[in-house]
């Protein structure tokens, strides 16, 4: 799964109805741009082919209003939202992926009900030590990985980096269940787009001509 989609869907919802460049700038403003591929051409690309699919819906150009020319403001469907939902929920758990994906699943993270955000980072935890049961089991000598050579480090990176996944999430659904952060019906959610006009410190400053539209 590309994180783009998810990134981008996530973005519009938030904003209620955004325009391309606001959601640029707004992964920008997470960072998006270092750590997925979330590059201007990639963004503008996911929103066109996204209204294609009903998951967006591209309104009449409108004048923007800090100035410059009009730009097509889309906003999510139902279609989309019911696409973003079941994207946030399968980062969430699956295992056999990108960090980008994660990351970007972690951004948006209380959009769901507190009590469902533990129940997939449960899943999360279970996964992570179902693969590693299998991978230990089928692919270990009995003297260790070291019997391989130095082809074995490449067994301990991987179960190495899966037990320190599931030790981080173990730690995330307690912060979770200890009453950190504002879950979907809790009451305002923190605010992680910015507003129109609002100046960004972490914006890349780099022209691309769908900036414009």
């Amino acid at each position: 799964m590309s994180a783009i989609r998810l990134l981008v869907l996530g973005a519009v919802r938030q904003h209620g109805r955004a325009h391309g460049y606001q959601v640029r700038n707004d992964l920008e403003f997470w960072g998006a741009h270092e750590w997925s591929n979330a590059k201007p051409g990639s963004i503008y690309h996911a929103l066109k082919q996204m209204a294609k699919q009903e998951l967006l819906v591209a309104h009449e150009i409108a004048p923007s209003t800090v100035g410059g020319p009009p730009r097509t403001e889309y906003e999510i469907t139902e279609k989309g939202t019911e696409e973003f939902f079941a994207l946030l929920r399968e980062s969430l758990t699956a295992y056999d992926q990108k960090p980008d994906v994660l990351s970007a699943a972690l951004g948006f993270l209380v959009d769901l009900e507190r009590a469902e955000a533990v129940r997939l980072l449960e899943e999360r935890v279970r996964v992570i030590e179902q693969w590693r049961t299998a991978v230990t089991e089928s692919y270990t000598p009995e003297e260790g990985p070291g019997q391989l050579g130095h082809i074995g480090e490449i067994m301990n990176f991987w179960v190495t980096s899966a037990d320190t996944g599931a030790r981080w999430t173990r730690g995330l659904i307690e912060r979770i269940r200890g009453g950190a952060y504002t879950f979907a019906g809790e009451g305002e959610p923190f605010v992680g787009v910015l507003a129109e006009g609002a100046e960004n410190p972490y914006a890349t400053q780099e022209r691309h001509p769908g900036d414009a539209r």
